[in-house]
């Protein structure tokens, strides 16, 4: 599907996709702590899915976090599979403090 627009809903804690007539395709629900962002569950509409929807949202997710200067944790497994298969992105990981 190519005509996806992702937009970051804060008052509901993650970013949307929906098509250009409003409808809500799927979400990805995160939590910020400081200059971090937690992705912890996205879910695509059951009727929309195996179209790349999932994909195109965590990849604008993850530009818009990368834009506003914060880094990511990946505890959704569908966010930290996305990463691992997007070397570009790895930078975003926050490192484990020690």
């Amino acid at each position: 599907m190519t005509d996806v627009q992702v937009s970051d809903a804060p008052d509901e804690h993650r970013f949307e996709a929906r098509t250009p007539d409003g409808e809500l395709l799927g979400f990805t629900v995160y939590d910020t702590i400081g200059a971090t962002v937690v992705f912890t569950h996205t879910e695509v509409d059951p009727a929309f899915e195996g179209q790349g929807i999932a994909s195109t949202l965590v990849q604008a997710a993850l530009d818009a976090v990368r834009a506003s200067g914060r880094d990511v944790v990946a505890f959704c497994p569908y966010v930290k599979a996305w990463i691992a298969r997007h070397p570009d992105y790895q930078d975003l990981v926050r490192a484990p403090q020690h």
